[in-house]
């Protein structure tokens, strides 16, 4: 039984864009990216281990404006900003987040709420907003 986690969704199928566990390679999400005429974003959470490091993360991975205010409510509004998102829509990998979600659970559930809005607020226009954590 292949796991599900391993494979990537149809990022062509904007109805289920949202926040879902990947275990799958960088090189196939970017291919799958690329196909679906999404851009591709990292954000490495390796070295995350505060709620400000994980905010940083963020902020570089996502290559967020320097108004940027590393916290919950900037995050947000930054995810909502169509001037940062464009019209194609995107692909955002969350890697190395295992040790930060065991470590910080709280803020990564405040994190995944965010992101979990943001997918939201995005599909609503008609924009694709994947976020695939591993």
């Amino acid at each position: 039984q292949e796991d599900p986690r391993m494979k990537i969704p149809d990022l062509h199928d904007l109805e289920s864009a949202g926040v879902l566990e990947y275990r799958g390679t960088a090189d196939a999400v970017a291919e799958a990216a690329a196909a679906a005429g999404l851009e591709c974003l990292t954000v490495d959470l390796a070295r995350a281990s505060s709620k400000r490091s994980l905010l940083a993360a963020f902020a570089d991975g996502l290559r967020l404006p320097e108004h940027f205010g590393e916290n919950w409510d900037a995050l947000a509004d930054c995810l909502e900003d169509g001037d940062w998102l464009g019209k194609a829509g995107a692909v955002v990998r969350i890697a190395h987040s295992a040790a930060y979600r065991k470590a910080h659970p709280n803020d990564w559930e405040t994190a995944e709420e965010i992101l979990t809005e943001a997918a939201e607020f995005w599909r609503e226009r008609h924009v694709p907003f994947w976020v695939l954590v591993g």
